[in-house]
């Protein structure tokens, strides 16, 4: 498995967030001159992550219970994105475990 560059996994899930919320990328950066702090990009993250799960669970009950409106390529498409936006989280996390543990064993 490739090692994935948390910085950019970051980035990119605060993109996609900033996305969802409909705020402009470009203003954002302008209003706030600091940024976000870790903490809030992290929370905004899992919370962007859960929103993609919720809606595959939304669109996989509705095609279950025979909705007309749902095709099976959309339940298949947003099952896909919610695998792969889940398994980017548990890699971040995995880094973010793996640099606390390299911080605890450093001698002081």
């Amino acid at each position: 498995m490739s090692d994935i560059d948390v910085n950019y996994l970051l980035s990119q899930l605060r993109s996609s967030a900033l996305e969802a919320k409909g705020v402009d990328r470009t203003t954002s950066a302008a209003a706030n001159p600091t940024g976000l702090d870790f903490s809030e990009q992290l929370k905004d993250a899992i919370n962007q992550v859960n929103t993609v799960q919720k809606e595959s669970g939304r669109l996989k009950n509705d095609f279950t219970m025979g909705d007309k409106n749902v095709d099976l390529v959309d339940v298949m498409v947003a099952s896909q994105k919610a695998s792969v936006s889940f398994q980017a989280m548990l890699q971040v996390r995995n880094k973010l475990i793996s640099a606390y543990q390299d911080v605890m064993s450093m001698p002081i």
